[in-house]
């Protein structure tokens, strides 16, 4: 009589098996509420009324043709319980509100390991919000923001705030503010995914110890930005006609740089800067081709001991803009970077110009400081001090020094499938 007890005993302590359950439209507030955790909610094809909040480990199954639209009112899905998954819904109808960050999929600070994955989410305010949920994937999504004529008053794509191992793979991202907005966060990922009209591609502020890499930003104000970071790797990225910036460091420090491509395109004509560094120090900057662009790179704000290798900087109006009144040396164990305007001879041919390269001289901090001097680029005074400082070379201001410059470029290629005017 005991051992059968205690068999009921167990019996009644196991969970019972997840069931899949046919949803059709109507039915699927009674289906969350019937099902228990673990389960499998099929949604028929069709339109469903929102807001839906998933509070126990369930899967929404859409199969690309079940949308649900949530009327102008909250967030279209809630999820408030860990290990629950939404695939494959189209989702629309947020509400308006940026205080309760109204998203067409809202994962809560209880919502850890949530997976949200080829889904459809057309004109909410918020894409997708990770709010504190850990480990979170969202991979594969289309995500279609708002096209106020006011940018600011528009949501992000992808909003990660302190949701540490977070990944955002694969995601196809664009209008709204910004694509993926990272605060007080670490540990994530962001990889694969495609920007497109936005303000920032990825806005990165105080999150450390993440990879931002092999994403594509096309046509937007500013490619990737990290501020307020420490060991961020951002590599094998590609900014494609983005108007003002392809990558830019504030306060970012102890990074990777690396492998990465800021091209110009026909829609701006070029970033006004290929890379900017704020008040950034000991970040490496290795193998990247910066084109094309109003200056290549610029530091400024007493940004120091970067290390700067084996970019290639190729047609960028100024190559660099740094203001020093003492030598930066560029070139790290005998190995320098390629300059495009540099009429360098490598006799010895072992792949390294056999005289240093100097990017700016005194005439070009005399235009930075005093801009209404360009009138003055073409009269004979202003070449013959250029002639001077090319002749004696003790005669230049300091700056960047490149003693080991490269003979050949390094060369990285437009993903497939996208063409040089980003279509």
């Amino acid at each position: 009589m005991r051992r059968w007890l205690a068999l009921l005993a167990i019996c009644l302590a196991l969970p019972l098996a997840a069931e899949e359950v046919q949803v059709a439209p109507g039915g699927l507030a009674h289906a969350i509420a019937e099902a228990r955790d673990g389960d499998v909610l099929r949604l028929a094809p069709g339109m469903y009324a929102g807001p839906v909040v998933l509070d126990r480990a369930l899967t929404l199954e859409g199969g690309g043709a079940a949308h649900i639209d949530a009327g102008g009112t909250g967030s279209v899905i809630t999820v408030t319980a860990g290990d629950a998954v939404v695939r494959g819904l189209i989702l629309t109808g947020s509400g308006d509100s940026h205080e309760t960050i109204d998203s067409g999929v809202q994962l809560t600070k209880t919502a850890h390991r949530a997976v949200v994955e080829n889904n459809v989410l057309r004109g909410n305010l918020y894409g997708i919000d990770i709010h504190g949920a850990k480990d979170a994937a969202v991979t594969a999504n289309v995500i279609e923001g708002r096209q106020d004529p006011k940018m600011n008053r528009r949501g992000n794509g992808v909003y990660v705030w302190n949701a540490p191992g977070a990944e955002v793979r694969g995601n196809d991202i664009r209008w709204g503010r910004d694509g993926i907005f990272v605060n007080s966060s670490k540990r994530n990922v962001f990889s694969g995914n495609e920007f497109r009209d936005l303000r920032f591609g990825v806005h990165y502020m105080y999150a450390d110890d993440s990879e931002v890499s092999g994403n594509l930003s096309i046509g937007n104000h500013l490619g990737f930005a990290v501020m307020f970071s420490t060991r961020v790797r951002v590599t094998d990225n590609v900014s494609l006609d983005d108007r003002d910036h392809g990558v830019m460091l504030n306060y970012a420090n102890r990074s990777v740089i690396e492998g990465n491509l800021v091209r110009a395109g026909p829609r701006f004509g070029g970033p006004e800067k290929c890379a900017f560094l704020y008040n950034s120090h000991r970040n490496s900057f290795a193998g990247n081709r910066f084109e094309g662009c109003g200056i290549g790179i610029h530091f400024t704000a007493g940004s120091d001991r970067n290390q700067i290798t084996g970019n290639a900087f190729v047609g960028n109006r100024s190559q660099v803009k740094y203001v020093s009144t003492s030598w930066d040396e560029w070139s790290v164990e005998g190995r320098g970077n390629y300059w495009s305007d540099f009429a360098a001879y490598d006799l010895d041919g072992d792949g390294r110009a056999d005289v240093p390269y100097r990017p700016n001289d005194s005439m070009d901090h005399v235009l930075w400081t005093q801009p209404a001097a360009k009138l003055l680029m073409g009269s004979p005074a202003v070449q013959l001090v250029r002639w001077s400082q090319q002749a004696f070379p003790a005669l230049l201001p300091g700056g960047v020094i490149d003693s080991f410059a490269l003979m050949q470029p390094v060369k990285i290629a437009l993903p497939e499938g996208v063409q040089e005017d980003g279509s």
